[in-house]
């Protein structure tokens, strides 16, 4: 099909492409790739369905019993003695992620900076623009042919290093809740996840294995990110298999690392590395992404819920530290990676006191990682690779991973993992307005077609986004009072923040600059996810409607 087509596919019956055309859009939308994705629509679209409102059941539960439990009928899972498929060479050793979007200079970038693993991510840091989705798929291949470049508007030309020194590349694919509305099959849109797998997958896993035999860094590999139960993941599972069977791969080909950023998959990560088991190549400590689903599912639970100041959140509060404890206890005894969290910090070249600050920080949370038994982390900036890797190579030395470390012997407790109240910290008016602007400034570049932000020296993606907007309707709802201040947390209060914040937009950046930006949307979706009587479960799903 070519780039400027619209309509049926006359060579896919029942396939229709409807959007903006797209620059060698003919390349990734190729008869036999619509077909694939057709065939994982119609075999997976009615179990993704069921398993969608089985969530919405799940949520209304937890907000009738104001609690969480592991599975009484899945514990034979939990106490059996299995582990998961040996990870393959390309696995063997993560000690260093980065993440990141798939445009062309983060590409050759991320594939560049040392990390063991890049994160090429078609989820939070990507905004799912028709032409972000068909052009990070052309990237991808492009850098495994060996031919992608790229030169900035300053001349400044970026290429890739020799093969032996690039980056494992692992997709992250959108979850399952977003629909893909620019391609449809019988009518019915499909899952944003199966477009961006099933399009990878189909373009990528035969050449993948083919440079495999030469190159250890290369194969099909997947985060699987917003899980919320292992049922979710059998789903994957099935998609995997169904997907190798469907090109002739062998079972088994496919590892997929789990991102643990849902409180219910907490409570169920044996049961997700069981149902994977075969594809499995570890879990992912999304510590973002994990305060929001405990904002969201606990939202009407009352004060020992309500969750503090955003950044005065560490991984050392009891309810963090207790999740990362388990994590890491589950993977090790399972043979499977443990992979720590996000060190988002964006190094300044101009303000040398900021980097030192955040550096400590940086430095401290990694080494507590690595000392917790983890086996590597994420950053999400190339100059945060070295202080990673130092932390890490401290512990492992030349062991690729630790995981003889069975973790901390501590049991951890359903109790423990809800304690939000044990994290301390307050609810401020700095804290709102720091909401506040991380919010509006994110969605709109967000609708620009941005999806990782920098704002105040941090990579911002739609996770963090979610927390402040999700903060904020939290306070409001359990009428939280600012201890700062002393003012009660109101919608009226909330409105006044957000247009002060587009006052001082309009004032930095200069009325030309302001009007060609989109702010009045960005602030009218930030309120209306922010502050509307019914919780909306992510901010993505009414933006999606203004976005091409």
């Amino acid at each position: 099909m070519a780039a400027a087509d619209q309509g049926p596919s006359p060579a896919v019956p029942g396939v229709t492409v409807v959007g903006p055309p797209v620059p060698r859009a003919e390349e990734v939308l190729t008869p036999g790739a619509l077909a694939f994705v057709a065939g994982l629509h119609r075999a997976f679209e009615g179990r993704r369905q069921e398993l969608l409102a089985a969530r919405r059941e799940r949520r209304a539960e937890i907000a009738r019993t104001g609690t969480l439990d592991f599975l009484p009928h899945t514990a034979d899972v939990r106490s059996g003695d299995w582990k998961v498929a040996p990870a393959p060479r390309a696995l063997t050793d993560r000690r260093v992620e980065i993440t990141g979007p798939t445009d062309r200079k983060m590409v050759v970038n991320a594939l560049n900076s040392g990390a063991k693993v890049w994160l090429a991510d078609f989820e939070d840091a990507t905004a799912p623009t028709w032409e972000n989705v068909l052009s990070g798929q052309v990237n991808l291949t492009d850098a495994f042919e060996g031919r992608i470049d790229f030169t900035s508007e300053q001349g400044k030309a970026y290429a890739l290093k020799p093969a032996a020194e690039l980056a494992t590349v692992v997709v992250r694919p959108r979850g399952w809740h977003l629909d893909e509305r620019h391609l449809t099959v019988d009518g019915t849109p499909v899952a944003g996840a199966l477009v961006d797998f099933g399009l990878y997958f189909f373009h990528n896993a035969a050449r993948l294995i083919a440079k495999g035999e030469q190159d250890p860094n290369s194969g099909p590999y997947f985060y699987l990110p917003k899980t919320e139960g292992h049922l979710e993941a059998r789903l994957w599972n099935e998609v995997f298999t169904h997907a190798q069977a469907a090109l002739g791969i062998p079972h088994g080909t496919i590892r997929a690392t789990v991102l643990i950023e849902t409180v219910t998959a907490a409570f169920e990560m044996d049961e997700i590395l069981y149902e994977l088991r075969d594809h499995a190549a570890g879990l992912n400590a999304g510590r973002w992404d994990y305060l929001f689903s405990i904002v969201k599912n606990f939202r009407d639970g009352g004060e020992r819920y309500v969750l503090p100041d955003r950044n005065t959140v560490t991984m050392a509060s009891p309810f963090m530290a207790a999740y990362t404890r388990l994590l890491v206890q589950t993977c090790h005894r399972r043979g499977a990676h443990a992979i720590g969290g996000m060190a988002a910090f964006i190094p300044s070249r101009k303000d040398p006191e900021v980097n030192a600050a955040a550096l400590v920080k940086v430095r401290a949370d990694k080494e507590r990682e690595a000392s917790g038994g983890f086996d590597g982390s994420w950053v999400a900036h190339p100059d945060l690779v070295p202080v990673a890797r130092a932390c890490f190579d401290a512990v492992l030395g030349e062991r690729p991973h630790q995981k003889d470390n069975p973790g901390s012997p501590e049991q951890v407790t359903p109790a423990e993992l809800l304690d939000v109240a044990g994290a301390g910290g307050s609810c401020t008016r700095t804290g709102l307005h720091n909401a506040v602007q991380v919010g509006v400034r994110y969605i709109e570049a967000w609708l620009r077609g941005l999806g990782a932000v920098g704002i105040f020296h941090m990579m911002e993606d739609a996770a963090t986004a979610e927390i402040s907007r999700s903060q904020i309707w939290q306070w409001i709802h359990n009428g939280v009072v600012l201890a700062d201040t002393g003012e009660k947390t109101t919608a009226e209060l909330v409105r006044r923040l957000v247009a002060e914040e587009l006052a001082s937009l309009r004032a930095e950046s200069g009325e030309e600059a302001y009007a060609a930006g989109r702010w009045t949307e960005a602030a009218a979706l930030f309120e209306q996810v922010a502050l509307a009587e019914d919780f909306p479960d992510f901010l993505t799903l009414p933006a999606l409607a203004l976005i091409d």
